[in-house]
């Protein structure tokens, strides 16, 4: 018996090595294996995250100090997000890490909103036609010689101005709850009428209920699926900026320069027709300040469109992020990266 265990003991010292020596080298050469396949794919899905972080820059135009959020190779088709009221760029947040792989996106704030200079009404008109000047200043100041326009309330107005001046600049546009129709102004906007057909103390009193916490919350939760998805940050960071000193007074000079929209209505539509931008309508059906009837004119001028209703309110990023950054990489994936 001795002499049976001095001969089988190296052999199993030998059987118990080998089957571990050969799963070390089957391991390591799986892991190699596994990083060489997937190596593309991990770079894709880190590449946003680690080679492209939103950046919080600043830039000097004409005096004020322009805050933006930028992210994306430089080289890559430019996307100018435009915010509405009465948020800022901070309403793009999640959407820009979802398109900074494929796309140079570009998201200003307007003087008198987050971060960008907020000098009072003495100091600076805060018209409609002033913020596009102030936009299109901002675009040559970081360079950007063409881009796709989003979109968003107040951000068609002030788009549409930069569209119809520069029309050669323009890649395509997604349009989001932003109006260019009179279709689309319908009861929320009667007390607005009111102010712009007589601007006095009273009419602007009537406006002020929309500038407290009460009426910011609700458009972000009016019209939505589930309230409990909204971020309260929303409201509460715009109501912030709201009650800042001087800042009432901003905002109803802003909403009684955008009467003077109504009479371009007419120019944006001319231009749409003539130029035929590419176009990318995802605009939240539920909203009671830009309602669906403002979408579906577009329709009747634009032979290039794609057309999405979605079913929630006004801030339709707030629920509905992952698909309207499926449906613009998607959408410029075919009409704008190709041609580039």
């Amino acid at each position: 018996m001795k002499r049976f265990m001095k001969i089988i003991k190296p052999l199993i010292g030998i059987v118990a090595i080998v089957p571990f020596g050969l799963i070390g080298m089957l391991v390591v050469g799986a892991m190699a294996s596994k990083s060489e396949n997937q190596e593309p794919a991990t770079a894709q899905t880190t590449s946003v995250e680690i080679n492209y972080p939103t950046l919080h820059k600043t830039v000097n135009v004409n005096g004020l100090e322009i805050f933006y959020r930028e992210a994306g190779p430089k080289d890559a088709p430019v996307i100018l997000l435009l915010h509405g009221f009465p948020t800022s760029s901070h309403m793009f947040r999640n959407l820009i890490p979802q398109l900074s792989d494929r796309y140079h996106v570009v998201a200003p704030d307007y003087p008198g909103f987050g971060n960008s200079s907020m000098p009072t009404v003495d100091q600076f008109t805060y018209s409609f036609d002033n913020l596009a000047r102030v936009m299109e200043q901002f675009t040559q100041e970081v360079g950007l010689k063409s881009y796709s326009l989003y979109l968003m309330d107040y951000g068609a107005p002030v788009g549409f101005r930069l569209a119809a001046s520069h029309p050669e600049r323009i890649d395509s546009l997604i349009i989001q709850n932003g109006n260019a129709y009179e279709e689309g102004l319908r009861e929320f906007w009667k007390p607005f009428r009111a102010y712009w057909k007589d601007r006095t103390p009273e009419n602007a009193g009537a406006l002020k209920g929309f500038l407290n916490l009460p009426a910011t919350k609700w458009q972000y939760t009016h019209g939505v699926r589930d309230v409990e998805t909204v971020s309260p940050d929303n409201w509460l960071v715009d109501q912030y900026l709201l009650d800042r000193q001087g800042n009432n007074d901003i905002q109803l000079q802003l909403f009684y320069s955008y009467g003077s929209n109504l009479s371009l209505y007419p120019q944006w539509q001319d231009y749409l027709r003539e130029h035929q931008p590419p176009t990318l309508i995802v605009w939240g059906k539920n909203d009671q300040i830009f309602p669906a009837e403002g979408a579906y004119p577009y329709k009747r001028d634009l032979n290039n469109l794609e057309f999405h209703l979605l079913d929630t309110g006004h801030f339709a990023l707030e629920e509905d992020v992952d698909l309207i950054a499926n449906y613009i990489g998607r959408f410029l994936g075919k009409r704008v990266a190709v041609n580039q």
